[in-house]
């Protein structure tokens, strides 16, 4: 784990149209459907004016701590002035501490296991904007590693 200051950055891409929760693994299938969108519907490709083709997964719009429901986005890194198309969404994330981790293994599970270490970890956590960030080094499946961020205090 590292501690890092992240500028503010401008994502378009698709935000889920209701709160999701973790509980009864509500929100797995609630993100995975979303994924499934972004990916069958090539939003990647469709996306304006990107700055790479790193994806952002986006936890944001806690109503409390990871127990409660959250908003979900799923886009990429544009520029700032970037017009949004009719069938997406934007989220400007905002300068902010971020606690940075590395999860490690066979897709999805090494990001699940992640996540169950930082809920039960001693981390600050902020509940503001947590991210993940799918690159060249998640597309592996069998050995991927995704950079999680975690809004700390």
């Amino acid at each position: 784990m590292e501690k890092v200051k992240i500028s503010e950055f401008k994502l378009i891409g698709l935000k889920l149209n209701k709160k999701t929760a973790n509980k009864a693994g509500q929100s797995s299938i609630d993100c995975g459907n979303l994924w499934q969108k972004f990916e069958t519907e090539n939003f990647i490709e469709r996306i304006p004016n990107k700055l790479s083709d790193e994806i952002y997964a986006v936890y944001f719009d806690y109503e409390g701590d990871y127990t409660n429901p959250f908003s979900y986005f799923i886009g990429c890194k544009v520029k700032k002035d970037t017009d949004i198309p009719n069938d997406m969404a934007s989220l400007t994330i905002f300068e902010d501490d971020y606690t940075k981790l590395i999860a490690k293994g066979k897709m999805p599970d090494c990001v699940a296991k992640s996540w169950k270490k930082i809920w039960s970890s001693k981390i600050e956590r902020a509940y503001k904007y947590d991210f993940e960030i799918y690159d060249e080094r998640s597309k592996d499946w069998s050995n991927a590693e995704v950079e999680i961020f975690i809004s700390s205090n």
